[in-house]
């Protein structure tokens, strides 16, 4: 449990005994990240459609079963990632298909000319969370998965493999092959806005870059 999750646990308990108070400050707390994090999943980026008809499932589902949940703030964070996937994923199973965007269907992976990508002029010269969050969404599911539990949710790789229902290794490997490819999309423009003293054409620094945008 991170330190910041402390007061969050302690706003869960009073939830779980009635107190509508304490939910409302869970909802306000939560509901952005998970919002977002829907929206990538979804292909809403900016979570006004899809997104938030899924996301206000999700919190029905995380009202009627708040009882039974047992655990921190931060098993809290993922238990609710899980409930929002799990919505999001039934949701695309039940609408209508829409043309694939990126490298999400099956099938070996593109060269980089052919690889659907930002064009260079078009990427943010500083952190843009809703460029960041359309470039999370165009990555291959798996990878827009573990990088949104990461930078958006803010889970570690155990607690992403268990919304993801796989191992740490696998929804660590998933998030750093994502953030690899980010980094590699965002290129030049991003490197200028790294940290003093990391090196600017270093993929980790503009992935960084990228996940402080959020």
């Amino acid at each position: 449990m991170t330190e910041a999750d402390g007061p969050l646990t302690e706003t869960i308990r009073a939830a779980q005994a009635g107190d509508e108070t304490a939910f409302v400050h869970l909802y306000r707390a939560l509901h952005p990240r998970l919002l977002r994090y829907v929206g990538t999943l979804v292909g809403d980026a900016e979570g006004d459609g899809d997104a938030e008809e899924v996301t206000a499932g999700a919190w029905q589902e995380i009202a009627r079963d708040l009882g039974t949940f047992d655990g921190d703030g931060t098993c809290f964070r993922a238990w609710c990632a899980r409930i929002a996937r799990t919505r999001a994923l039934t949701h695309l199973g039940h609408r209508p298909a829409r043309p694939a965007r990126g490298p999400r269907h099956p099938g070996p992976r593109h060269p980089r000319a052919q690889r659907p990508a930002p064009h260079p002029e078009a990427a943010p010269k500083r952190p843009d969370s809703g460029r960041t969050l359309a470039l999370i969404a165009w990555l291959p599911r798996e990878e827009a998965d573990a990088v949104a539990l990461r930078a958006i949710v803010g889970l570690d790789a155990e607690r992403a493999a268990y919304v993801l229902g796989t191992s740490p290794a696998a929804a660590r490997s998933a998030a750093h092959r994502g953030v690899r490819r980010l980094a590699d999309q965002l290129g030049e423009a991003a490197a200028g806005a790294c940290l003093t003293g990391e090196p600017a054409g270093d993929a980790t620094c503009t992935a960084t870059w990228m996940l402080r945008g959020m």
